[in-house]
């Protein structure tokens, strides 16, 4: 039994660089400083906890919700096309969710509909990085993993 989270966040990776909309490497942390120019995309866990409708007695199942946002410049031209741009590397990546939702064998599936919780999901907003202003896109990205903690009276 393990939370296998190494395999897990290399398949984001990899699903994020297959897409083609990045313009650097695509990060498996919270970003301290500001991206750079173009399109980018970080990885991080948000939340960690048991499924109890999926636990038995021998082992606890689990949910992690994970948060894969994509950033880009609000000064770029033209104005238009910001939104657009991301809602494109968006849709690249909930389609690669959904149809690897075993994230090549390393989950029990990616909660598409909700079943444990927030189902897959996006959400814009802006941020405010090292004084520069960018349009953002967070992916709610919930995972179901069968067995990660054992039980023991």
């Amino acid at each position: 039994m393990a939370l296998g989270i190494v395999a897990i966040l290399d398949t984001l990776q990899s699903h994020a660089a297959a897409s083609g909309y990045f313009d650097g490497p695509v990060g498996t942390h919270e970003p301290k400083q500001a991206p750079g120019n173009g399109l980018s995309c970080a990885i991080w866990v948000q939340s960690i906890g048991p499924t109890p409708g999926s636990s038995g007695l021998a082992a606890t199942s689990g949910r992690i919700e994970l948060n894969v946002r994509l950033f880009t410049s609000m000064l770029q031209e033209p104005q238009d096309a910001i939104d657009t741009n991301l809602l494109l590397a968006v849709d690249a990546l909930l389609a690669a969710y959904s149809g690897d939702f075993e994230l090549g064998g390393n989950v029990r599936a990616v909660d598409l509909l909700g079943e444990a919780g927030t189902a897959l999901s996006a959400k814009a907003g802006y941020l405010n990085q090292d004084g520069k202003e960018f349009r953002v896109m967070t992916i709610v990205l919930p995972v179901l993993i069968n067995d990660i903690w054992g039980q023991a009276a």
